[in-house]
């Protein structure tokens, strides 16, 4: 049978899941909430928007057209090259030999 201090351990660690598990669903939730937030954004600054009137008062809250491509464009060859570095770190680090 399992003594008290053992139950005690399992009683705690089920407790200290539960609560990563909220905070995960609070982090899900958050970057859930912030990539629907851009996607909106991105689609009715580039979708919507050349059929407004230039002179509509919605045109301040947005960029110029041309940064529609330029931003992702630089997000993703910053992405690639962190993904490249990463590699780059990955396959130069030396192999642990067993024993």
């Amino acid at each position: 049978m399992h003594s008290p201090s053992h139950l005690l351990f399992f009683s705690s660690s089920r407790l200290g899941a539960c609560e990563m598990e909220l905070a995960d669903r609070a982090v899900g939730f958050l970057l859930t909430l912030v990539s629907l937030s851009i996607f909106t954004y991105y689609t009715f600054w580039v979708i919507i928007l050349p059929f407004v009137d230039s002179d509509h008062f919605v045109h301040q809250y947005f960029l110029p057209q041309e940064y529609a491509i330029l931003i992702p464009v630089f997000a993703g060859v910053v992405l690639l090259c962190f993904l490249c570095v990463f590699i780059g770190f990955v396959m130069l680090k030396p192999k642990k030999k067993k024993a």
